[in-house]
């Protein structure tokens, strides 16, 4: 018998285990109840649907389409699987009404999902999906036969989104390069993207892991450190200037320097943030989440840019992107929005933004990132990911902004921050955060303090704490 799942969007998107909770039925009231939403919008809707590579992606997509085509909308569907900045692009092009990706993202390999975009190409707002939870069960999915070539719209789209890619970067200075890159879109719908622009020229480009696993070679496919082995190892075989990641869907960017490092998104963000402003000379405001650096603050105050902090989810960023001058947007887990592009997260842009920041400088990223240290004070992040059931993570937090430790890991506690999850403050600009995930069963961990040993002690302590809080009756 199939059990009717409770339908729940998280941070981006309604995500739950393949056959367990996501699973055909499952996904069919979810697509009707955001067929029904759009119908209280307007009469004939336009909708994009694409998805990535995971199990059985193409079909769920399929699926969607004709539960949406069911209740008389139009629909887009791609007849492959593409990066989601991609299907978003779509959503802007084509003046349409939403967009659905089929995809989990950087989960495990045994979740998929169900992301809804806007018709502004950007992550859909809370009050949107909120809307959708309550239309679930409404009325029965109806379906009806896609079109074959209901994709053929798609056609342009993919080149106006190239046209667009190389209008915003300086593909010859990259290609002209006498440089070793290494790309890794960890068997994602990334595939071979970032290198199909860089081709033609001295720059050496070599694209590791491009081939569709649905298991993603056996790790989560987020760019992180635990999972970009590979990335770094070809990295050193080669003496490679820099590696670049993205994952499953393609929207986020992970990197990795040339001594085969992983470079967190905490240096990333920040040496993009002054290629954008010194090399490029262009202007306008910075969003942070509330995991994001120190240094963006800093690096802002110094360009006198106005900062902004969100809550954790790139949909609160997009929202600032649509009704301000915002130059640069970021999250810890590397999804990042910049100016004149789609107020979304690109991770196939945002790869060769990153590179061309590092071209420009005509140095390695390990410098570039001991100059940034340098100018405005050495920080470094960790992360600890802990599998805890939601309500046990959510108690701890609440106990720690309700009655706040004087100290943690022998450092002096001076402040506390509640915007999203729980943040200790200490007098060196320090923090920890304790914040459970939108999308699974996870109590995610930050810290970023002055000194590796500082952050690594202050994640021990709170690692430490989370287990032992969860184990007691």
């Amino acid at each position: 018998m199939t059990v009717l799942a409770k339908i729940k969007f998280g941070t981006d998107g309604w995500r739950a285990v393949i056959a367990r909770d996501y699973t055909f039925t499952n996904l069919e009231r979810v697509a009707q109840a955001y067929a029904d939403y759009l119908l209280t919008q307007r009469a004939s809707p336009l909708v994009v649907v694409g998805y990535d590579r995971r199990f059985l992606s193409q079909e769920f997509a399929a699926r969607a389409a004709e539960v949406l085509a069911g209740n008389s909308l139009r629909v887009s569907l791609f007849d492959e699987a593409v990066p989601t900045p991609l299907i978003s692009w779509a959503v802007k092009q084509l003046k349409a009404d939403g967009g659905v990706v089929i995809t989990a993202s950087h989960n495990p390999a045994n979740f998929n999902g169900f992301k809804i975009k806007a018709p502004w190409g950007g992550s859909a707002a809370p009050e949107t999906t909120a809307a959708v939870e309550k239309l679930v069960d409404a009325n029965p999915p109806r379906r009806a036969t896609i079109p074959p070539d209901t994709h053929e719209v798609l056609g342009p789209v993919l080149a106006s989104y190239r046209t667009q890619i190389a209008s915003y970067i300086d593909l010859d200075r990259l290609r002209s390069s006498a440089a070793t890159v290494i790309v890794d879109p960890m068997h994602g719908a990334g595939g071979d993207w970032v290198e199909s622009f860089l081709t033609g020229g001295q720059l050496i480009v070599e694209t590791i892991r491009s081939n569709r696993d649905p298991l993603f070679g056996g790790v989560n496919p987020e760019p992180i450190d635990s999972n970009l082995g590979a990335l770094k190892q070809r990295v050193i075989e080669t003496r490679a200037l820099v590696g670049l990641a993205t994952d499953g869907d393609a929207d986020r960017v992970g990197a990795v320097d040339e001594h085969g490092e992983t470079m967190t998104m905490h240096a990333v963000v920040p040496l993009i943030l002054l290629h954008l402003v010194r090399n490029r000379q262009m202007s306008g405001d910075v969003v942070r989440t509330f995991s994001q650096s120190v240094l963006l603050k800093r690096i802002a105050a110094a360009h006198n840019l106005k900062l902004h902090e969100t809550a954790i989810g790139f949909k609160y960023i997009a929202d600032l992107m649509l009704n301000d001058d915002i130059l640069i947007g970021a999250e810890e887990s590397g999804g990042i929005g910049v100016k004149d592009h789609i107020p979304e997260r690109d991770g196939i842009l945002n790869s060769l933004l990153f590179l061309e920041a590092v071209i420009t400088a005509g140095k390695p990223p390990s410098e570039m990132l001991r100059e940034l240290h340098q100018e405005f004070g050495e920080f470094y992040f960790g992360r600890r990911d802990l599998h805890v059931e939601t309500a046990h993570g959510q108690e701890l937090i609440e106990r720690l902004g309700n009655a706040t430790p004087k100290e943690f890991a022998g450092y002096p506690v001076t402040g506390v921050e509640g915007l999203d999850g729980t943040k200790l403050l200490f007098d060196d600009e320090s923090w920890i955060l304790f914040r459970q995930s939108g999308t699974e069963p996870m109590l995610r961990i930050y810290s970023e303090a002055t000194s590796v040993a500082k952050s690594n002690a202050l994640l021990a302590a709170g690692e430490d704490l989370a287990v032992a809080r969860a184990s007691s009756p």
